[in-house]
């Protein structure tokens, strides 16, 4: 019997390259998406491609509402549930002192929130399944800070700390969960940065790219003796 991954922000980027390593591996996909339909069902067709049965499912993760019925809908869909990658994250930057209220709660609440809400209410899919794999995307901005950044750099360190709390309470049930903290990735939202000064501050002189994420995610997800544990994959910029 093949096994479902959750994967959140699924329709492009990280979520995307994530979803197709683990379609290819043979998981069958649950996509979660917030927005863009035709990105999502893109994403679903490639997936579909490798074998496998996939499905987009809309829904906002930092409502908790919204995240009990895609999993209820998930749970009628898939046998067996046994991977979350929460990949959803939005950004809103701007120094602290001209950062807005909104825009401080709109990406906790996304980053934070949705990453608790996805994990509270998908846990009890991994218990049924007894044992599973939790992977979290953080980012070196919330190990580190970056300025600017206030309220992404705060969600991010608070996906690290929940991180390691679940791994630390799942941990005898079967469940792992670990973080992965990109640094500047190649991707949608990081494209007007490829020609910026900040890339001499990467070690390795360059972007990653979404696959360099994939394969780590692929590679936890694979493991059972790695749990509570924060992987950079950042080309050393945060050394």
């Amino acid at each position: 019997m093949k096994e479902t991954a959750i994967i959140t922000g699924g329709s492009r980027g990280i979520g995307r390259a994530i979803a197709l390593k683990l379609a290819e591996s043979g998981y069958h996909i649950a996509l979660i998406y917030q927005g863009n339909t035709e990105k999502a069902e893109e994403t679903v067709s490639l997936c579909k491609a490798y074998g496998v049965a996939a499905k987009a499912y809309r829904c906002d993760v930092s409502s908790n509402d919204e995240v009990k019925t895609a999993i209820s809908e998930i749970r009628k869909d898939s046998d067996t549930v046994s991977v979350l990658v929460n990949n959803a994250g939005i950004t809103r930057d701007s120094l602290i002192a001209m950062m807005s209220y909104e825009n401080w709660e709109s990406v906790i609440n996304t980053n934070l929130r949705g990453t608790f809400l996805m994990i509270k209410h998908t846990v009890p899919l991994l218990l049924r399944n007894k044992g599973g794999r939790i992977v979290n995307i953080s980012s070196v901005s919330g190990m580190m800070g970056n300025p600017g950044q206030a309220n992404y750099s705060a969600s991010k360190a608070g996906v690290i700390g929940l991180t390691k709390t679940v791994a630390k309470e799942l941990c005898k049930k079967g469940i792992t969960c670990n973080a992965i903290a990109p640094g500047f990735i190649k991707t949608e939202m990081t494209e007007n940065l490829e020609n910026s000064e900040l890339l001499n501050s990467i070690p390795l002189g360059r972007m990653g790219s979404a696959d360099d994420i994939a394969d780590t995610a692929l590679f936890l997800i694979k493991s059972s003796y790695i749990t509570g544990e924060v992987i950079r994959v950042d080309g050393g910029l945060a050394m």
